[in-house]
């Protein structure tokens, strides 16, 4: 976790998972030498800390008197197309607005990140949006939907035959293999970690920002 929570604090300065299943390929669940069946589509989540920002009128006084607006996304939603030798995962998401100050028409721009991660640690390539919160007159609460996208060479999401052939294996009681777990292989689990892709998606944020969120 630690390693991660410091990953995602990375990605988010100079940058509930649920990816695609279909028949051919193989999803590992960590600590089971039992696999099960999914698709080449990349995991999709939110990672920790980025799915909140908060924007303070006096920049650096993070006081809840000076608490300009906060936005929460939410509604994450993958599609993904794994018929082509390029993978494409589309997400869409919303974000919720709410500011104190409801005076006038405002707009606020919010800058996210989709980010491909490869093997938990690999940041494989990040684009940065924005989206455009309007608060009309005289309103506290605005909605807005995101969108993003990230293509995933198929052959490198793919393990390959004979990894597979050793994951899935029958092995009867009694075997010299029986009671060894394939993923407890050093050259398996490396196979499984380049073959593992996730699309991150959320606020860009810089390190002041990031520490509010891990703190408040």
């Amino acid at each position: 976790m630690t390693l991660r929570r410091n990953l995602i604090a990375a990605i988010a300065i100079t940058a509930a998972l649920a990816g695609c299943r279909s028949k051919g390929e193989l999803v590992v669940d960590e600590g089971v030498g039992v696999t099960a069946v999914r698709g080449a589509c990349p995991a999709v989540g939110v990672p920790d800390y980025t799915g909140d920002i908060t924007l303070f009128r006096t920049p650096g006084v993070q006081t809840a008197d000076n608490i300009d607006v906060v936005a929460a996304l939410t509604g994450l939603r993958t599609t993904c197309n794994d018929t082509g030798d390029k993978v494409y995962a589309q997400t869409t998401f919303d974000v919720l607005a709410r500011r104190t100050d409801t005076r006038g028409a405002r707009q606020v721009s919010l800058p996210y990140f989709v980010t491909v991660l490869r093997g938990g640690t690999a940041v494989i390539s990040k684009r940065v949006g924005t989206v455009t919160v309007d608060f009309a007159d005289g309103q506290e609460r605005a909605q807005v939907r995101g969108q993003g996208g990230a293509y995933i060479d198929r052959a490198e999401a793919t393990l390959p035959a004979d990894v597979r052939g050793r994951i899935t294996k029958r092995r009867k009681a009694g075997d010299a293999d029986a009671a060894v777990d394939p993923l407890s292989e050093p050259d398996v689990k490396a196979a499984v970690a380049r073959a593992s892709f996730e699309v991150l998606v959320g606020f860009q944020l810089d390190q002041g920002q990031i520490a509010y969120n891990a703190t408040r």
